[in-house]
């Protein structure tokens, strides 16, 4: 059974640290890149892909070249722990834990706090699809299909929608009434 809370967060406000600067760290900086732009995020490694130093010329990021240390922890509010050696992934669990940090260990679900999903985004909409760190590939593919049959016209009925509903008088039972009443058509066949 799947009981993740699905959240939407605000990087932009957020102190992001990853930590590994290789494929695995690449991927996870390219995925919070790709959601929330603005996002100040750090990376540390001793090495970096030349990818993620070219995404440091048009992103907020920072590249610090050195090892991992308890100390790169202070001040963040979300970690991601992307390295090739196991132990520093586990020993920087641990350390987010007694710190109180959130923190996403790469392929290792049991020492996350939380996973990165994946995400169908069509103007305002953003969907995400969770398989519980079970199959990261399904929800890919799910994913695809969602992005195929879902309209890019999405954006005008979510404007419209928006109209509508700052249009609306009476309290907000009302409110709610009168937009499930306009949202009906949704759901028939």
């Amino acid at each position: 059974m799947n009981n993740l809370f699905p959240v939407f967060l605000k990087t932009e406000i957020l102190d992001v640290l990853i930590i590994g600067g290789g494929n695995v760290g690449l991927e996870k900086l390219e995925a919070v890149l790709k959601n929330a732009p603005e996002t100040q995020v750090t990376i540390v490694a001793p090495l970096i892909r030349q990818e993620i130093s070219e995404l440091a010329q048009k992103h907020r990021l920072t590249l610090i070249h050195e090892e991992y240390q308890p100390g790169h922890l202070t001040g963040r509010d979300i970690v991601i722990a992307g390295t090739d050696d196991k132990e520093v992934n586990r020993q920087v669990y641990l350390d987010c834990k007694r710190e109180k940090i959130l923190i996403n260990v790469a392929d290792t679900p049991d020492l996350c706090d939380f996973y990165l999903s994946s995400v169908v985004r069509k103007g305002d909409l953003k969907i995400a699809i969770s398989t519980n760190g079970r199959s990261p590939t399904f929800a890919k593919r799910f994913r695809e299909i969602l992005e195929e049959i879902i309209p890019e016209s999405i954006q005008e009925t979510l404007d419209n929608l928006q109209a509508i509903r700052n249009k609306l008088k009476g309290d907000f039972q009302s409110k709610v009434d009168k937009l499930n009443e306009i949202t009906k058509v949704m759901k028939e066949k």
